[in-house]
Order: structure tokens, then C-alpha cells, then sequence
């Protein structure tokens, strides 16, 4: 779950990396009200999970409290490389007297922790490591040994980071990988982690990806999840365990592994460029020890996007056996008829692997005329997307 900038800046307040204060708000007369109680200069911030909001006009300074209420007046509703800004967060001025970039995160290439770092902040992180990658410290941090200040002011030193700060940048960098490993998160990023006039370390922005994966570990973390924010859709999925991301599509996607459900995404994005351009509507991962019941929860949530044309069903039997994969979609089409909703939408089937023959067998007695079987992934998608373009 990626977080709001005001939302890691909470978690890092919480273990002791240093922000500035802040107010998040919905209106504009709130704005004033947030902007007032502060006091002088104010930051007007969107906030929405991307980045690239000051190019977009969705960062301004404001002199004073009215100036506030026109700026957040004028950011609240924009639209942000497809994000609506719902809140913006009012923050004090600071007088800024150098900019840097800092972040610790988990690099799965080489399985163990990456810390990056640069006297280059406050811009596009990626165009300088593009154009100039000297100026982007990396580092590797061994999961076991971990990071700790002696290492920290290494880095701060390979970076070339000035003298005057090399205490407080090591100290962030060490209080920002504990923030990774408290809070099971897989991103913690600064951009702009600052010098300011009086000449404190400060992080002014943030950017935080928890593994919800540990959600189990972090009760707290459910205060994160802004709802009217998030996808209902995604919303039902988690609240039914399933491994689901929605995507722009009209092909639903199930499978069974991350892996191969990632090549059902290719498969079905390569197919559809003869069909008009048709792609995945989702990423849906039931896992490698799926029950009829979980299969039937997948399919109900899939069947309930309005953009899905045709559903793609690819399992490859192993832990889960595909005549539970075929119990499944036989009992979600019943339970769903029996709740009078249509069920008009096409399935298309590939099974192979632990079981497939009875799994095929149940879905042939069942003789349900939205479900079609395909012997081949390819011959399937290629189905699944032909039915998709022609709705």
C-alpha cells in the first residue's frame, strides 16, 4: 500500500525522523482556517499518490491565509497524471538552504536493502540518475548486519554530502531504515530532505510503500486506507484475502501464482492488439493453495467490474487442484443466479496440470453456456479477448 505524503510523514514522526508540521484538509475554508492557525508563509500541497504534483501546479506557496484558501481553493478537485485531489496538506514555509535525496528500499534483484542517496534533491530523481548517475550514491545493505551510524556517515561521505550535515543526514538514513523495519515497509523515500536557514535536517516530503503483507503485524496500518479513495473493488477483494489489482481492461484475469498470472497479463495484452487494442482488466492471484471457495470469491469480484467483457480462468493445477478450481466457478455462478444477478458475461477456461481432466469434466456437466474451455493458454487468451472486443 502506497501512502500519502501526510501519511509518512506520520510514520516517520513516529520513529523519530524529523518533518515539519502539518494539516491535512478537504476545503478551501479549512485551508484558511489550517493556514491562519500556522502563522506567516504556508506550502499548499495536493495530495494524491503520485508524483510530478509541482510540475502539475499541485504545490504553491501561499504569503497568507486568503492566499491559502485561493490556492487550495484551485488545487482541490485537479487531476494529476489521472489522480483527483481530494485533500491538501498546509505546512509552514521553510526556508530551505539546500535540497537532498534520501531512501532506503528492498531490492528484490539482489534479495537485501537498498539505501540511495544524493545532494541532488528536490527534482526528478530518475533524470538524475540518468543523466547523471555519479551523483546518485548506492548502496547495499545486508539484511543481518543492517545499517547503523557508522555506516550511515560512510554513505553520507561517498555521496560528498557538505560537513555541516553529515551528522543529522546519517542520522535520518539510520532512523528511516528503522521506520522500513518497524513499519514492514518496502519503500521509505525523502525528496526534498533539506538543510534549512537555521541549519536543521528536515524532511519535507515523503514517500512510503508498506508490505501488506504484514498487515497482520500492524493493526495501525488500517488507518491508512482512505476508502473513498480506494477502488470498492479492491476494497471486497481485501476484505476476502484476495491478491487483487485493478487495471483499465475488459478481460478479467484469474490464475493461480503470481508468475503465471503475469504472463496471462502478457499473453491476453499481446492477443488483444488484434482485436482493437483489448487488455487485462485486473491482476487476480488466488494462490498456490486456492479452495472452491476462494475461486468463487475471485469470480464474484471479477464478474462485479462493469468494464470486464469476458473473463480469462488460467490455472495450472498443482497444490491447487483444478477440480476445486472448477467446483469454484461452478459455485459462483450459482451463487451469484441465485441472488437473481445476470451471469452474461463469458469465461473462458484453460486447466492443466494436478486434476484437470475431472476439473473439466465438472465444468461440462455443469453445462453453464457462459463458460467455454481452451486446451491452450494462448488459444485461450486469444478467445478471451476475441469475446471481450465483440461486447
Amino acid at each position: 500500500m502506497d501512502l500519502f505524503e501526510y501519511q509518512a510523514k506520520e510514520l516517520f514522526a513516529k520513529n523519530r525522523v524529523p518533518v515539519t508540521e502539518g494539516t491535512v484538509v478537504t476545503t478551501a475554508a479549512d485551508a484558511h482556517a489550517a493556514a491562519a492557525g500556522f502563522g506567516g508563509s504556508v506550502v499548499v500541497k495536493a495530495q494524491v499518490k503520485t508524483g510530478g504534483r509541482g510540475k502539475a501546479g499541485g504545490v504553491k506557496l501561499a504569503d497568507d491565509a486568503d492566499d491559502a484558501q485561493a490556492m487550495a481553493d484551485a488545487i482541490l478537485g485537479m487531476d494529476i497524471k489521472g489522480h483527483t485531489v481530494h485533500r491538501v496538506l498546509i505546512t509552514p514555509a521553510t526556508d530551505i538552504a539546500q535540497e537532498y535525496y534520501v531512501a532506503v528500499l528492498l531490492d528484490r534483484a539482489n534479495r537485501s536493502y537498498l539505501v540511495m542517496a544524493s545532494v541532488e534533491g528536490g527534482m526528478d530523481i530518475e533524470e538524475v540518475a540518468r543523466t547523471k548517475p555519479e551523483a546518485l550514491v548506492r548502496v547495499n545493505i545486508d539484511a543481518l548486519r543492517g545499517l547503523d551510524v557508522g555506516r550511515a556517515r560512510e554513505i553520507v561521505a561517498q555521496g560528498r554530502f557538505p560537513a555541516e550535515v553529515t551528522e543529522g543526514v546519517a542520522q535520518v538514513l539510520v532512523d528511516l531504515w528503522q521506520t522500513l523495519l518497524n513499519e514492514d515497509a518496502t519503500l521509505v523515500e525523502v525528496n526534498p530532505l533539506v538543510k534549512s536557514a537555521d541549519g536543521r535536517v528536515l524532511a519535507l516530503d515523503g514517500k512510503v510503500t508498506l508490505d501488506d503483507n504484514a498487515d497482520f503485524r500492524h493493526a495501525d496500518h488500517a488507518a491508512f486506507v482512505v476508502r473513498e479513495e480506494t477502488d470498492p473493488l479492491e476494497l471486497r477483494a481485501k476484505e476476502k484475502d484476495l491478491n487483487y489489482v485493478k487495471l483499465d481492461g475488459s478481460v478479467g484475469i484469474i490464475g493461480n501464482g503470481a508468475g503465471l498470472v503475469m504472463s496471462t497479463l502478457d499473453v491476453v495484452a499481446y492477443a488483444g492488439e488484434d482485436f482493437g487494442g483489448v487488455k487485462p482488466a485486473n491482476f487476480l492471484d488466488i494462490g498456490g493453495g486456492a479452495s472452491a471457495q476462494v475461486m468463487a470469491d475471485g469470480l464474484e469480484i471479477i464478474l462485479g467490474d462493469p468494464q470486464v467483457k469476458a473473463v480469462f480462468v488460467n490455472v495450472f493445477g498443482g497444490i491447487t487442484a483444478c477440480d476445486a478450481v472448477a467446483n469454484g466457478i461452478v459455485q459462483a455462478i450459482e451463487m451469484l443466479k441465485a441472488r437473481g444477478e445476470a451471469i452474461d458475461k463469458p469465461i473462458v477456461v484453460r486447466l492443466d496440470g494436478n486434476n484437470a481432466d475431472e476439473g473439466r469434466r465438472i465444468l461440462d456437466r455443469a453445462e453453464h453456456d457462459v463458460i467455454e474451455q481452451v486446451a491452450t493458454m494462448d488459444d485461450a487468451a486469444r478467445r478471451a479477448a476475441q469475446l471481450a472486443a465483440a461486447k
